[in-house]
């Protein structure tokens, strides 16, 4: 690579609708430290945490404030203006210290709060969150587990889901309810699924057990008490779940609001139910047990489409509109569109 290398990248230069994504050809690669390294993206997964950023808008209120004063409170800071946080490649060049990787390795990963997937290379300390990426795995089906793959073993793991226990998870079609399910199953839990009528079909051929269109009120029906209620939409009051929670059951939530904070602290409290409404780390144990699963078809990656760059717009719009059955990848190794590939 040349001095003062440029790439091509997707930046935005303000907030707002989709149409504020721009494709730039001059767009600086930043400097390789002695502890970072230089990957070359092949694939990101076009996410909801993207299109929130790119718009500024949150589910969750709270999320607003010191995301405004890290990524720019009026517009988005020059640093932090090309998307992407989940990110499949080759590694491209090492700083002097960096003994884990080599150039040349295949690698899958959290880019963190650097984010740059959307650009052609990415630069990142070598303590980041990556894994080299199976040999049968491609980067496109190995981007697409990431943030769903990662979330899900996290709050999975917390469960701590025995053969035979029954989970509820709400939301079950976007990226981290997709994984749950599949992490569910492998421990033996039963498992239902609510979400929109169009992702059911889905559900039921990744393996759930009970599959509940949300528009028709399902928590209304009579269900047996479910013994872990895993809860992927905001803004839906904790309360409402916990009646159908066994007397010893567990609430996880990948989206708590401030009220779910209080109401987990007083349930916490004198109450053999529980709350868990902790994040999810991302570390590389996680990962590459998360490598391995994919590696060995424990773990299906589940791939809605792959687009160009120039079809960026047109992404964000399918995720933002939940029209997406799985993760919506960014290619630069197969550019091609649903529509193409139909």
């Amino acid at each position: 690579m040349p001095e003062d290398p440029s790439m091509k990248a997707i930046q935005y230069q303000q907030y707002g609708d989709p149409s504020v994504l721009e494709l730039k050809d001059d767009v600086p690669v930043a400097e390789l430290k002695d502890k970072s390294l230089r990957i070359r993206v092949e694939a990101c997964e076009v996410t909801k945490g993207d299109c929130e950023l790119r718009s500024f808008r949150f589910p969750v209120k709270w999320f607003a404030l010191p995301l405004r004063l890290y990524f720019g409170f009026w517009k988005p800071r020059r640093q932090r203006r090309i998307l992407g946080g989940y990110i499949a490649g080759t590694v491209d060049a090492i700083g002097d210290q960096v003994q884990d990787f080599a150039v040349g390795d295949r690698v899958f990963g959290s880019t963190g709060m650097t984010l740059g997937g959307y650009g052609e290379f990415v630069t990142l300390p070598h303590s980041a969150t990556l894994v080299k990426t199976p040999e049968n795995v491609s980067s496109e089906q190995a981007a697409a587990c990431i943030l769903g793959g990662l979330n899900a073993l996290h709050f999975m793991t917390l469960a701590q889901l025995k053969p035979g226990q029954r989970l509820l998870i709400n939301g079950a079609g976007g990226s981290i309810g997709l994984y749950a399910l599949q992490i569910a199953k492998l421990k033996g839990a039963h498992v239902t699924c609510i979400d929109a009528a169009h992702k059911l079909p889905m559900l039921s051929q990744l393996g759930a057990d009970m599959v509940l269109d949300y528009q028709n009120n399902p928590l209304d029906a009579q269900h047996p008490l479910w013994d872990c209620v895993f809860n992927m939409v905001a803004g839906l009051p904790m309360p409402g779940f916990l009646k159908h929670l066994t007397e010893s059951g567990t609430y996880l939530s990948g989206n708590p609001t401030l009220a779910d904070f209080r109401h987990a602290r007083r349930l916490n409290h004198g109450n053999q139910q529980r709350a868990i409404l902790k994040l999810a780390g991302e570390t590389r144990e996680e990962l590459q047990q998360l490598a391995d699963w994919l590696s060995d078809g424990t773990v299906q990656p589940v791939i809605d489409s792959m687009v160009a760059d120039h079809d960026i717009r047109q992404a964000h719009e399918r995720v933002e509109t939940e029209q997406r059955l799985g993760a919506v990848i960014l290619s630069r190794q197969t550019p091609l569109t649903k529509t193409d590939t139909d």
